[in-house]
C-alpha cells in the first residue's frame, strides 16, 4: 500500500506516473504527491509515539509501499540542540541547531540518498552516477554499496580531500574533473545513454526531496508541532529547503501543526557563490549562473541550481529571504559556534550564522524570534578549510606561566 497518487512537474503542474522510473519533465524537477486525505484517515499524530526514532517513522508521507526494501544505514532522528551561549553572543533569545552531522557519512545528504537509492533499487536501477562538490558523493557511494549498485562520482579537482577519499573508500569509482559541479553534471548527463547510468544529481530524480523532507517532519515533531519563527538553511542545490517547505505544507493539510503560520525560510549562501540572493534582490524567479564561483563551503558552490525557482518560490511564500554571507568570515563563525557549543559546525552552516547576525542588525530577524539553523555536515570533513596551527611544547622545558593563562 502507498499513499502516493502521482508525480507532478514543479514548473507547470504536469502529472506523471509514479509507478515507473522518472527523472524530470521538460528538464525541470518533479514532486511526489500524496492522497493526504487518505493519510489523515489512516494515521494520527499520536501513532508516531510507538515507532522507531528514525527518518522512516513518517512512512505514510514517504514514497514507500509494502514491497519496498528500504536501503538504510541507520538514519536516526538528528539532535535539535539549544544554543544559549551562541545565542547570547549574537543577541537572540532562543537559538537552536539541528545537527545533521550525526547522520551516516556525516551529513544531511544521507537522508536524500537513502530515499533515492531505495527507490532506484525498487525500480531496477543497476548503475548510478552523481556530480558532487562535497558530501553528496560519499553519501551516494555508501548507499549504493549498501544496495549493491555500481556507482560513479564526478568531483571538481579541488573538492575537499575527505570527500574524495570517502567515495573511493565505499567502493565507488571516483573521478576528478577540471571544472565545477555543473561541468561534472554535464558528464553524468552525457553518460546516461552511453554508459547506462541513472542520474542521481540534485533534483534530477524526485525522491531525494522526500528524504530531505524528513528534516522538516522531525523539526515539527521535536518542537511539539509548533514550528519556529525562522529557519536558516545552507543552500546549494536547495533540495533540503524545498523538502522542508513541502513537509510543512503537508503537515498543515493533515492538521498536525499547532502553529497557524509557517517559518520564514532563509536560503543562506556565500558571497563567493550567491546566485539565489542575486535573483531574490532582483525580484527574479530564476537565477543567472555565477561565473568564477568560489567558497570554502564546498556544498554551497553551485553556480546554477536546477531548482532555483523552487527555492525562491518557497522563500518568498514564507516571508523569508535569500541572503549572501561574507565569505571571509565563514571559518571564524564556524570556530566560534563550535567553541561555544561543542557542535562540529561546518562552513556551510557558518553561512547561516553570518546571515543571522546580518538579520539581527538589519531588522529582518528579531531578537525574540525562535530560530533554528541547520548544521548540514561535520566539521571534520573540511580539514583544508578549518585547519589551524598548533603550538608545540618542549616537555623538558615547560613554560608553566603560559600554560596557566
Amino acid at each position: 500500500m502507498t499513499f502516493v497518487t502521482h508525480l507532478e512537474s514543479a514548473l507547470d503542474g504536469t502529472h506523471l506516473d509514479a509507478g515507473s522510473l522518472q527523472t524530470t519533465h521538460a528538464d525541470r524537477p518533479l514532486l511526489v504527491r500524496y492522497d493526504l486525505g487518505a493519510v489523515r484517515g489512516a494515521v494520527r499524530r499520536s501513532d508516531l509515539d510507538g515507532r522507531a526514532w528514525d527518518m522512516w517513522r513518517y512512512r505514510e508521507l514517504l514514497p514507500l509501499d509494502d514491497g519496498t526494501e528500504v536501503v538504510s544505514l541507520g538514519e536516526h532522528v538528528t539532535p535539535l540542540l539549544r544554543c544559549p551561549r551562541l545565542g547570547a553572543r549574537l543577541g537572540i533569545a532562543e537559538l537552536w541547531v539541528k545537527d545533521e552531522s550525526t547522520l551516516p557519512t556525516g551529513s544531511f545528504k544521507a537522508r536524500g540518498m537513502a530515499m533515492a537509492v531505495t527507490m532506484a533499487k525498487r525500480f531496477g536501477v543497476q548503475r548510478v552516477a552523481v556530480p558532487t562538490a562535497g558530501n553528496a558523493g560519499g553519501a551516494l557511494a555508501a548507499y549504493a554499496a549498501r544496495a549493491g549498485l555500481r556507482c560513479d562520482v564526478f568531483m571538481p579537482k579541488d573538492t575537499p580531500i575527505v570527500n574524495q577519499i570517502e567515495v573511493a573508500h565505499y567502493g565507488a569509482r571516483a573521478w576528478l574533473v577540471d571544472g565545477l559541479i555543473h561541468h561534472c553534471g554535464a558528464i553524468v548527463r552525457q553518460g546516461r545513454e552511453r554508459v547506462g547510468w541513472f542520474d542521481m544529481s540534485t533534483l534530477r530524480e524526485p525522491y531525494r526531496i522526500e528524504g530531505k523532507k524528513t528534516m522538516g517532519l522531525e523539526l515539527a515533531e521535536q518542537m511539539h508541532w509548533a514550528l519556529p519563527d525562522v529557519v536558516l538553511y545552507p543552500t546549494g542545490g536547495g533540495t533540503g529547503l524545498i523538502g522542508m517547505w513541502k513537509a510543512f505544507a503537508e503537515l498543515d493539510e493533515l492538521g498536525w501543526l499547532e502553529t497557524p503560520t509557517k517559518p520564514r525560510m532563509f536560503a543562506c549562501q556565500s558571497a563567493g557563490c550567491a546566485p539565489l540572493p542575486r535573483a531574490f534582490d532582483a525580484g527574479a524567479r530564476f537565477a543567472d549562473e555565477v561565473d568564477g564561483a568560489h567558497t570554502v563551503a564546498s556544498g554551497l558552490r553551485v553556480p546554477k541550481a536546477l531548482g532555483d525557482f523552487m527555492v525562491l518560490d518557497a522563500v518568498r511564500a514564507s516571508g523569508g529571504r535569500a541572503v549572501a554571507a561574507e565569505e571571509a568570515r565563514l571559518c571564524e563563525w564556524a570556530h566560534l559556534a563550535s567553541s561555544l557549543e561543542g557542535i562540529a559546525l561546518c562552513p556551510e552552516a557558518a553561512a547561516c550564522i553570518d546571515v543571522l547576525a546580518r538579520g539581527l542588525t538589519r531588522g529582518f530577524v528579531s531578537p525574540s524570534d525562535r530560530v533554528v539553523l541547520f548544521n548540514t555536515g561535520a566539521a571534520q570533513k573540511y580539514v583544508e578549510a578549518l585547519a589551524v596551527e598548533l603550538p608545540s611544547l618542549d616537555r623538558d622545558a615547560l613554560d608553566w606561566d603560559t600554560l596557566a593563562r
